[in-house]
């Protein structure tokens, strides 16, 4: 199954406004649905059922002695640059608590072969399809880029699985571990 580690933000107000106003721009997009808005702490992708047990160790493990917290959305951008977009995000920010618990996961699951990958936490909301609409999506980002769109309250992490249907992507929450 493919999966993911992430902490769920779903359809936040300030989010669903800014995916409106990134339509309006004409850009050739693919927004990610509003319920399915998250952070990413871990890309697995295809895993064995098998080892969900050993992966739910691993996000308890990174959440041993952490407190529920908050993570600020703040400011937008795109990766790899603004020169060349192919995802469209939104920034977040803490006191560090997600970068030691992706750290954490990361660390432990390296010995089932799992890539180490650098975190920058972030919230993807669109996947650029063309360069169509680009101006008007800068003009946008450059509006939006120190903007604040609010807190999330943090307390607990989830082991996703994303089942890709012709619609878009569908998650389901497999384990949820509680800070």
């Amino acid at each position: 199954m493919r999966s993911f580690i992430s902490i769920d933000v779903g359809a936040l107000e300030t989010l669903v406004e800014l995916e409106r106003d990134m339509e309006k721009t004409g850009a050739s997009l693919k927004l990610v649905e509003p319920e399915n808005i998250h952070l990413t702490l871990k890309f697995l992708g295809e895993i064995k059922e098998s080892m969900v047990p050993e992966i739910e160790d691993a996000m308890r493990g990174a959440v041993d002695g952490v407190e529920p917290f908050k993570f600020a959305i703040r400011g937008m951008g795109a990766f790899p640059g603004t020169g060349y977009m192919r995802v469209v995000w939104v920034g977040a920010e803490d006191n560090g608590e997600m970068k030691s618990i992706s750290g954490s996961i990361n660390d432990a699951l390296r010995r089932y072969r799992f890539k180490k990958e650098a975190f920058k936490p972030h919230i993807t909301l669109a996947r650029v399809r063309s360069a169509a609409g680009k101006e008007e999506l800068l003009s946008l980002m450059e509006r939006n880029r120190d903007r604040n769109f609010g807190e999330v309250a943090v307390d607990s992490i989830k082991l996703k699985k994303s089942e890709l249907k012709r619609e878009g992507p569908v998650y389901s929450t497999v384990r949820e571990v509680r800070l």
